[in-house]
């Protein structure tokens, strides 16, 4: 422990932690553009400067360890005139546009600007041209807003261990680019949108959807439905000023219905087919492997919810694409069943059907227009609005909506149990998985508190667990006593170092769920700013309440799933569904 003062305050801090570090604990404030929770400090905005007696000029708190009987002022005079001109100096670079940039209301560096009295812009010189990079179909990019905070390299290199940005060229003419300044499109990208969620400014974006969706909405001759995700209800309400994790399921349906779509449903519903469809899979793949003596069955099997994930499996080891589940994701197995089964039932001709979703993703833009996505005949997925499009939609209809009523989503595809509502979480997928795929193989409920499987719960990189089956039933009786062996992994980065544990044969498991986001959907790059792990697990916490409030938990349980296998599918893996809700892999050349 060592011992320093810090604002005139006497405080007792352990050895190894940064300026910063000290001052987040005893709730100094320190203004930073760059910092990232739990990453490597950068220092590179130069924001966090403080006063170090002893030392001949500032600091940054964010990258400086403290020491024994160091004294820190952190709110002088000269300290926020240093700020103050280091904020002008980002200024004098940034071509804001702020009455039009989509960050306007939530702009760091405007944040700080009015935080530090700036109110004109000191030093006024040569602006680099910006380059806007709109090749690919999730993120836009304008280098003229960029405040070379590196954050975005920070997260897509460490986070997600893709590196697709880093900056280029060097002194005025440096830009955080993809290598070689090159457009997106040109190298590997998995479009996750988490270099979106966490810039500070508006530099890097989602592309936008709205004006589509509202053409959609005011052709006469379209017929529009929406799904959303599990993750939106426990985060929309932030972008009303509700605190994080406050779930706004029906307002959310009630909102949606007066923006003017046909009808609101719940991915959630496909959310409990994808457990059905993959839970059946697994257990095929076992029977193959076990009882058959298959020795070409690729176990472990992963899930395949993600779309970034997919594109990372695709790019850096496709190697592993069998091991892949063959299921689309909810998002995709929606689409494809309302221009089929709901348009036969509501008499509508699937040409003059709109499927729009709302997702926490900005890859389910790039999902959607995949082309094996189009199993109805048409493109299954028309349009994809994040979290925050959807927000900035119910603004632009002057909708209030904390005083919105609570409203229920549309039958048959509106339905869905506890089960789908914790997808939205890491390890949400595998306990709900294991929930009907345990049920379903000894007839007994999960022998566990309320039904949950804690070891995969929580914000651990890499989480695992092991069940021993017993009591197994009919076909399922090979597995008596076997001990199923399960991981889960969020973060790419994650996932990279469990595949090459399994590479090396280090570790064995039999299904393993990545998500691409930190903390799963709830995290993903298409929700509201500023996401850290206190949001996280206040949206986390939040699905599992929406789960153990739910009259069925169980996807196998829900009666609208029963129904559509009654009326339309036959049964899971089947012919139908097969051809409706499985999907193929292609490996990519990696750039």
């Amino acid at each position: 422990m060592l011992n320093l003062t810090i604002n005139d305050q006497k405080v007792e801090v352990e050895e190894g932690q940064t300026i910063l570090d000290v001052a987040k604990k005893y709730k100094i404030h320190i203004p930073t553009l760059c910092h990232l929770e739990g990453k490597r400090p950068m220092g590179a905005c130069r924001v966090c400067l403080v006063d170090v007696k002893g030392y001949k000029d500032p600091v940054t708190a964010c990258s400086t360890p403290v020491e024994q009987n160091m004294v820190i002022d952190t709110k002088s005079s000269s300290i926020r005139k240093h700020r103050k001109a280091v904020i002008e100096l980002l200024l004098s670079e940034h071509n804001g546009e702020c009455l039009t940039c989509s960050r306007k209301d939530n702009c760091e560096i405007k944040a700080l600007a009015e935080e530090y009295g700036i109110t004109d812009i000191k030093f006024r010189g040569e602006k680099k041209e910006g380059v806007v990079d709109d090749s690919t179909h999730a993120l836009s990019r304008d280098s003229a807003k960029c405040v070379h905070c590196r954050r975005c390299v920070e997260v897509c290199s460490t986070v997600q261990g893709v590196a697709a940005l880093a900056p280029q060229f060097r002194g005025f003419k440096t830009q955080i680019a993809p290598a070689f300044a090159c457009n997106m499109d040109e190298v590997t990208c998995v479009q996750c949108g988490q270099c979106a969620a966490i810039c500070p400014v508006g530099a890097i974006s989602e592309k936008s959807e709205i004006e589509s969706v509202f053409s959609a909405l005011e052709d006469p001759k379209k017929f529009v439905v929406v799904q959303t995700a599990p993750a939106i209800r426990a985060a929309l309400g932030e972008e009303f000023g509700n605190a994080p994790g406050t779930l706004v399921t029906g307002k959310m349906v009630s909102a949606l219905r007066a923006l003017g779509f046909d009808a609101v449903f719940d991915t959630n519903f496909t959310a409990d087919l994808t457990i059905m469809e993959e839970g059946t899979e697994l257990l095929t793949r076992l029977k193959q492997s076990l009882v058959d003596n298959k020795s070409d069955i690729a176990l472990p099997m992963f899930t395949s919810c993600s779309p970034g994930w997919i594109m990372y499996m695709e790019h850096f080891y496709p190697s592993f694409l069998k091991n892949l589940s063959t299921c689309k994701s909810p998002q995709q197995m929606f689409g494809a069943l309302a221009k089929t089964y709901y348009a036969k039932k509501i008499n509508v001709d699937p040409k003059d059907m709109v499927v729009v979703s709302v997702m926490p993703c900005t890859a389910k833009k790039f999902e959607a227009r995949r082309e094996e996505m189009n199993s109805s005949g048409y493109q299954d997925v028309d349009y994809v609005l994040t979290t925050r499009e959807l927000a900035r939609m119910i603004k632009q209809s002057s909708i209030d909506f904390n005083s919105l009523i609570d409203s229920q989503m549309n039958s048959p595809l509106g339905l869905s149990t506890g089960a789908a509502d914790i997808f939205g979480n890491t390890g949400g997928v595998m306990e709900a998985a294991i929930r009907t795929a345990y049920e379903i193989v000894t007839g007994n409920e999960l022998p566990t508190k309320n039904l949950h499987l804690t070891e995969v719960a929580g914000l651990k990189g890499i989480k695992e667990a092991a069940l021993t089956l017993t009591g197994c039933k009919g076909d399922w009786k090979f597995l008596e006593g076997a001990t199923l062996k399960v991981a889960v992994a969020h973060g790419l980065e994650n996932a990279k170092e469990l595949l090459e544990n399994i590479r090396k044969g280090d570790l064995s498991y039999h299904f393993i769920e990545v998500m691409t986001c930190p903390g799963g959907c709830i995290g993903g790059g298409g929700q509201p700013r500023f996401t850290d792990n206190k949001v996280r697990e206040k949206r986390i916490k939040a699905l599992y309440k929406e789960d153990e409030g739910k009259a069925y938990r169980k996807s196998h349980n829900n009666p609208d799933v029963q129904k559509l296998y009654t009326e339309f599918l036959g049964k899971p893996l089947g012919h139908l569904s097969h051809k409706l809700l499985h999907t193929h892999y292609i490996t990519k050349e990696r750039v």
